[in-house]
């Protein structure tokens, strides 16, 4: 019956725009070993109610057992909130509810690049060979545009030549909750968008192709999101560094930050439902900030 519920709450949350394919998918990773759990603790105790307290305490202590950490684990409960809550419209239901327990968890800070390591990324005098000519332009221009507007990765890769307005040099992404926003991007990072856009059209002509997409593979099909984090992890690889398309978004916040800019507008070119989500920054840049007086100040107290 439960298995049944969870399906349901699936396909029901599957059909609101509000919810991303990635959270569709997060929702039923978090939620199904709890399905799972709680289908053997019905056929092995049959005779108890079926929202027995013990079987969450049980679950969870499993889970911390298992190192699975209090993050992940308060994300687990807030997800089981959100599928009792659909639960709670019949009352038929009513013998599958818990009571949930509060977690706290301490924020991971994200995390960035240093600014003084960014210009590395922008070294344009690497040789490239003609074959080479595309990929190279492609992924410098992806790495460019990650760092200079923020965008998440699915928003990039779904970017269509349609979106780029050169009146005013700004880019319009689909978002979380398909939400449309418009991103600048900079006059350097505009011409540099400019120069690929030539590169790819003669990629395109030798193909005898056409696409409304601006990133292509090498059969001039759309970049996938999976295909935008493999290029990213490879590219940052030959420059000796590691990271990737969510570690360039937090360069972008955190340097603006740095350099003064209002949290409220990088809430809105960042795409954040909340300002709560945008003000981690503030803590990368205080932990930065902590870094310099300890390692600066004689009355700072630590062991230079």
């Amino acid at each position: 019956m439960i298995a049944k519920l969870f399906e349901k709450f699936i396909t029901d949350i599957s059909e609101q725009k509000s919810y991303s394919v990635n959270t569709i998918t997060a929702y039923a990773r978090d939620l199904k070993p709890w399905i799972q759990f709680l289908e053997i603790k019905h056929k092995e105790f049959s005779g108890n109610k079926k929202n027995d307290p013990l079987y969450l305490r049980l679950y969870l202590q499993g889970r911390v057992e298992a190192n699975i950490s209090n993050r992940s684990l308060a994300r687990f409960l807030s997800v089981l909130s959100t599928f009792q809550q659909f639960l709670s419209r019949n009352d038929a239901n009513l013998y599958y509810l818990f009571k949930l327990p509060k977690m706290k968890f301490s924020s991971k800070i994200p995390d960035f690049i240093p600014m003084g390591e960014i210009e590395k990324l922008f070294a344009t005098d690497k040789k490239i060979t003609q074959s080479e000519k595309y990929f190279f332009h492609r992924d410098y221009i992806m790495i460019a545009l990650l760092y200079a507007t923020g965008m998440r990765r699915e928003e990039l890769a779904n970017i269509k030549l349609s979106d780029i307005d050169k009146s005013v040099q700004t880019i319009t992404v689909l978002g979380k909750g398909n939400k449309v926003r418009i991103v600048p991007t900079g006059e350097n990072t505009f011409e540099e968008l400019s120069s690929y856009l030539s590169v790819r059209e003669d990629f395109l002509l030798k193909k005898n192709m056409k696409s409304p997409y601006l990133l292509l593979n090498k059969f001039g099909k759309p970049l996938s999101v999976r295909s935008v984090n493999r290029i990213v992890k490879k590219f940052a690889q030959k420059e000796g560094m590691d990271f990737t398309p969510h570690t360039l978004r937090h360069s972008f916040a955190t340097h603006l930050l740095e350099n003064g800019a209002d949290l409220l507008l990088i809430k809105e070119i960042l795409g954040h439902a909340s300002l709560s989500t945008t003000q981690k920054y503030t803590h990368v840049t205080a932990e930065a900030m902590k870094k310099v007086y300890n390692r600066a100040h004689p009355r700072s107290g630590a062991k230079k």
